[in-house]
């Protein structure tokens, strides 16, 4: 009798564990990783850390100029992240990401991640003034059409953008990497005041500075006309002390160069600049190269080789293991906010 029971009891717990573990293979279906052309080294570097291949994409364009995309691999039942990143020839690589979230939707992928490490159009983020558009926003509604079901972004322009998607949005930080790269690089950080080159970026630079423990400073700009700046007004005291400009993105660098020569003028000793997109667009090269900056770096979310080539002060914080941890545990259904103020190794 007992024997049966033992029998019985065996048969309820193995149906009960493939039970379970269906529950859990369909919850956690096969990963993939597809790259758009925009950005192959990182989503190079996401997959080289997550121990897996890049899938098999062709992406092309028609003698009209029109995007093709041919995914190679079967993504039936697939859990899918794209990496493309907001560079380049943004209008053209946000159309192939479309088409490669859409493309993977349709062939029956069961989630389907953007991970866009420089979110594009992300300085459109507001009606600033009569019949402007809100460019970011129309970017969100596109993504979410073509099918994506999660983003994975970095640094966000404006964090409210976030709200502009009604799917999950990982905006991850680049500061814990910009924390260890100052501890590593800066033997004198105790001795630095980090700085804001606007008023929009207070919040990073206080939470950078209570982190290190040294103090902040403020500079108030206007400007007339986009990628234009008309005065500058330095709150705080740098005088002999290393100046350490942090912001989210640089395009034209009119800002942090003017910046950095209202520092040296105020008497700080040396000045960095750490930027989280450096898209270094127009006379951004040479103006850094005739600037005082010690270095200017920047972190990978933008493919940044030929601007290293072309600059010498131009420095590379690698954080393809954010996105990569980003993926395995939003892939594992775990918490994504151990990765905001740390990280991974």
């Amino acid at each position: 009798m007992e024997d049966v029971e033992g029998e019985i009891k065996a048969e309820s717990d193995s149906s009960s564990s493939s039970s379970r573990n269906l529950i859990l293979q369909s919850r956690m279906p096969n990963i993939k990783v597809f790259s758009g052309s925009s950005h192959l080294d990182l989503a190079q570097r996401v997959v080289d850390r997550l121990g897996i291949d890049l899938g098999k994409v062709v992406t092309k364009k028609f003698s009209n100029l029109e995007t093709c995309v041919e995914i190679g691999e079967s993504v039936r039942g697939e859990d899918v992240y794209i990496v493309q990143s907001g560079s380049g020839e943004i209008n053209d690589n946000l159309m192939e990401l479309l088409i490669m979230i859409n493309a993977c939707k349709i062939a029956s992928a069961s989630r389907v991640t953007a991970v866009i490490p420089c979110f594009p159009y992300a300085r459109q983020d507001k009606k600033d003034k009569s019949r402007a558009p809100i460019s970011a926003k129309l970017v969100a509604n596109m993504l979410s059409v073509a099918g994506a079901d999660h983003i994975i972004t970095m640094d966000l322009h404006a964090s409210q953008i976030q709200g502009f998607f009604d799917i999950p949005v990982d905006n991850l930080y680049a500061e814990p990497a910009v924390l260890k790269w100052i501890k590593e690089n800066i033997p004198e950080w105790r001795n630095s005041i980090i700085v804001s080159p606007d008023a929009g970026g207070a919040k990073r630079v206080t939470s950078i500075a209570d982190r290190l423990n040294v103090e902040f400073a403020l500079i108030h700009k206007e400007r007339r006309k986009a990628n234009e700046v008309a005065s500058m007004v330095l709150v705080g005291d740098v005088k002999d002390r290393i100046a350490i400009l942090v912001d989210d993105m640089a395009d034209t660098c009119g800002t942090i160069c003017h910046a950095a020569e209202k520092l040296m003028d105020a008497g700080a000793t040396k000045v960095y600049a750490i930027l989280t997109h450096g898209i270094f667009s127009g006379p951004a090269i040479s103006r850094i190269n005739n600037a005082c900056f010690e270095a200017v770096v920047v972190t990978n979310t933008i493919p940044q080789e030929e601007h290293m080539r072309d600059c010498p002060k131009i420095q590379c914080i690698d954080v393809s293991m954010m996105f990569a941890e980003a993926v395995r545990r939003t892939h594992n259904g775990e918490s994504v906010s151990y990765l905001f103020s740390n990280v991974p190794y």
